[in-house]
């Protein structure tokens, strides 16, 4: 079974996110990139099912800007096995949309074959989580969201998905699109000889237009700004003077 893994590159969760001055955007500028933490939940799962013996084959794609190349590599030195990267844009501030994306992607699909794609719940930079969602709609596969864990027995998929207040476990029929929560695994660390290895492993290129897929923005961003800072707390003196604030005014 082949196992296809969509990885987007990111602003590095460890960094602090700057806007613009103008509010065009968010400042890209010298900032360090790095895999979409849920897409390395992601590459994760698929490589460990590999090391089972589920999967015969890992591959992973990237949709967007050519140095998605580096992502690539990284989920090539975790021990993917090739790499796909559609370039759908020149420029890095271009964020190429769920719905395109998931048309090609579902393009992919069709190519490839793949008994099981692992998508990672959200990117950290737009925070949609929308892509698996949608990719499940295009291909009629079935689909199970937030999976904390994932076991594959013949041809079904058992996923126990995050909820409001706990767990709810199901059972999917292969093939399937399984997106990650956080909670599923601990993502590895690529070693060094890994990484070497990775500069060898075949990386195709492609464009959206090689899939038949328009990848022509349909949203426009009018506005980016930073959040309100916090408003200050206030003290209060004792709890019936707490009490009366909150009664009063709802907040203290």
């Amino acid at each position: 079974m082949k196992v296809l893994v969509p990885v987007k590159r990111v602003i590095d969760y460890n960094v602090k996110v700057r806007v613009k001055a103008d509010g065009s955007g968010v400042d890209l500028a010298n900032v360090k990139m790095s895999m979409n933490p849920f897409d390395e939940i992601a590459v994760e799962e698929a490589i460990r099912l590999k090391e089972a013996g589920t999967a015969e084959e890992v591959i992973v794609v990237s949709i967007g800007v050519k140095q998605a190349q580096e992502t690539l590599r990284t989920g090539l030195a975790m021990g993917a096995d090739r790499a796909i990267l559609v370039t759908a844009t020149d420029d890095v501030h271009n964020d190429i949309e769920p719905l395109t994306v998931a048309k090609i992607l579902a393009k992919v699909i069709e190519e490839e074959e793949p008994g099981l794609v692992i998508c990672g719940k959200q990117a950290i930079d737009n925070d949609l989580n929308a892509t698996g969602q949608m990719l499940a709609a295009l291909t009629g596969w079935a689909q199970a969201t937030n999976a904390n864990s994932l076991e594959i027995d013949g041809d079904h998929a058992t996923v126990a998905r995050e909820v409001d207040g706990g767990l709810q476990t199901i059972k999917v029929k292969l093939p399937a699109i399984v997106t990650t929560d956080l909670r599923l695994n601990e993502p590895r660390y690529a070693s060094l000889p890994n990484i070497m290895k990775a500069k060898k492993k075949p990386l195709e290129e492609k464009t959206p237009e090689d899939y038949g897929v328009d990848a022509a923005p349909r949203l426009e961003v009018v506005k980016t700004s930073e959040p309100p800072e916090r408003a200050a707390g206030e003290m209060v003196g004792s709890v019936d003077e707490l009490v009366t604030k909150l009664k009063d005014k709802g907040v203290v």
